[in-house]
């Protein structure tokens, strides 16, 4: 099988890419750096030729609410438009859980937009929404620090290895097109400031936290409905401490 992934030297896009090819299957990791880019189009239709399969897990170089928007419309809508001419038989794309009830946030906006253009496309399509992943911890504690105190949500969340998304993402991929939305989620669900704050006590971090109902994400305030599954979903088996005490020993 041909699998173009768009963002593949990404988090999830190399790691989907290595496991893909260890498989046996013919796959294009596509990005602005080699020479594939769905904002101006260069090299897309070539990737795209004799596709199975595109996966797109790219995503936008700024956060600022009208760049990822038009980053998400671009990108999208040229992929699909590309897509449909190369005749692909399958789109797969990965999204976020609780997307559509965040309204007041530009990127998740641009996430719901995203996946209303695959949906009206008219190609045979699967979206997984995943939860946040154990990798982001050091970039949400970065975000909420203010002088030496860390400022997080008590919304709750419910973060997943970014590998086992990345199993469930694979097997979509080598699946029949669900022309579905489905959702995986880690094990176990929790205040996003007691996330934060094994990730600084784990690290010896000095930063004080500080738990804020009002601390935005992605520059909105969370619940503890915002960011969870509601609906059934694909848990994962790793527990945010096991997989923390692995990195800490392979680094």
């Amino acid at each position: 099988m041909k699998i173009t992934v768009i963002g593949g030297t990404g988090l999830i896009g190399s790691n989907l890419v290595n496991k893909l090819r260890q498989l046996g299957h013919t796959v294009i990791a596509g990005s602005p750096a080699s020479g594939i880019n769905t904002i101006t189009g260069e090299g897309l239709l070539e990737a795209l030729q004799d596709a199975d399969v595109v996966v797109d897990v790219s995503n936008s170089p700024s956060f600022e609410d009208n760049a990822v928007m038009e980053f998400f419309q671009t990108s999208t809508g040229n992929l699909l438009k590309a897509e449909a001419y190369a005749n692909v038989k399958h789109h797969v794309a990965l999204s976020i859980v609780g997307a559509e009830r965040l309204p007041a946030s530009g990127y998740l906006r641009a996430k719901i937009r995203q996946e209303d253009l695959i949906k009206s496309s008219g190609i045979p399509y699967s979206i997984l929404r995943s939860t946040q992943f154990f990798e982001f911890a050091p970039g949400i504690a970065k975000s909420g620090t203010i002088g030496q105190e860390v400022h997080i949500s008590t919304g709750a969340i419910q973060p997943i290895a970014s590998e086992e998304t990345v199993e469930v993402l694979m097997n979509i991929v080598l699946s029949a097109p669900l022309n579905d939305t489905v959702e995986v989620a880690g094990p176990v669900r929790m205040p996003m400031s007691e996330f934060i704050r094994y990730y600084l006590d784990s690290t010896e971090d000095s930063r004080q936290l500080v738990e804020d109902p009002h601390a935005l994400y992605f520059g909105t305030e969370l619940n503890d409905d915002s960011l969870v599954p509601v609906n059934k979903s694909r848990l994962g088996k790793i527990k945010y401490e096991d997989w923390f005490s692995k990195q800490l020993v392979s680094h």
